[in-house]
């Protein structure tokens, strides 16, 4: 497993990306670079193949055609051993949460140090204590999940995706069904986990301005290209329609609000 010896600031580069499924194209031809230490956010409307780029990032699909390199790694050409090495660096927050129902809090961060190292339980305790700490809930390590709130539940998730102090987090939708208050808890835990630990963060989400609160750099993705990128300032003063239409939720541009048809009047 030998890594590309280039000082290369990106954590991940991905060049020349295509995908399919079937007829439909996911990807078509599509380069972006995840920096290192920072929060580099997806965007797009709903089905522009923003949870699959997360997959592939992570090797669970495979693309039809580019590179995507993920710490100086190819990634489709390690081996399943290699792969499965290189996805304990990673952490990963689903969008459902995805807690083990049959496990209280305390287990279910614990599991992956359980899963993947060899470290006697008195050390288990004080590494899970600590991940739960920095997400402010370790007096509710003995709930089940059926006993929390949704917004705690997305917590005791992060917690779970940095149990094994990973090089990058990707977050699938993590503002998703949340409320005010627990959105505005996770936007901070995942700007102060970016700052304090150095983690480099992937964020794909369609919710605008809580996205571009804490990203360093955005992406914007539509019919599997790549229509805008930048800060979020640049792309608050970019000249391009699609990207102001999407960064400010109008109803109609670009992607028209009238699904394409006949004349009206013809139809009367």
């Amino acid at each position: 497993m030998e890594k590309n010896n280039t000082q290369n600031p990106s954590l991940v580069t991905i060049r020349n990306l295509s995908f399919s499924r079937g007829q439909r194209v996911i990807f078509d031809n599509a380069s972006l670079d995840i920096q290192h230490g920072k929060i580099t956010a997806i965007m797009g409307p709903s089905g522009s193949g923003k949870t699959t780029l997360l997959k592939l990032i992570g090797g669970q699909l495979s693309p039809s055609h580019g590179t995507i390199v993920v710490d100086g790694l190819n990634i489709n050409q390690l081996s399943r051993s290699e792969l499965y090495t290189l996805r304990k660096k990673m952490g990963m927050l689903f969008q459902s949460g995805a807690l083990l129902t049959d496990l209280n809090v305390f287990d279910n961060v614990a599991y992956p140090i359980r899963e993947h190292t060899a470290l006697p339980e008195t050390i288990i305790r004080t590494l899970v204590l600590m991940k739960l700490q920095a997400v402010g809930l370790r007096g509710a390590r003995h709930l089940s999940p059926n006993e929390l709130s949704g917004g705690m539940a997305r917590r005791v998730a992060l917690a779970r995706a940095i149990a094994l102090d990973p090089m990058m987090v990707m977050y699938d939708e993590p503002f998703t069904g949340q409320d005010p208050i627990s959105m505005g808890v996770l936007i901070k835990l995942i700007k102060t986990l970016n700052d304090s630990v150095g983690l480099t963060s992937i964020i794909v989400s369609h919710d605008v301005q809580e996205t571009a609160a804490i990203a360093d750099y955005i992406y914007i993705m539509s019919s599997g290209k790549i229509i805008g990128q930048g800060t979020p300032q640049e792309l608050k003063h970019s000249k391009s329609e699609w990207v102001q239409q999407f960064m400010n939720g109008q109803p109609d541009g670009p992607v028209k609000f009238h699904y394409s048809s006949d004349n009206y009047f013809d139809d009367l």
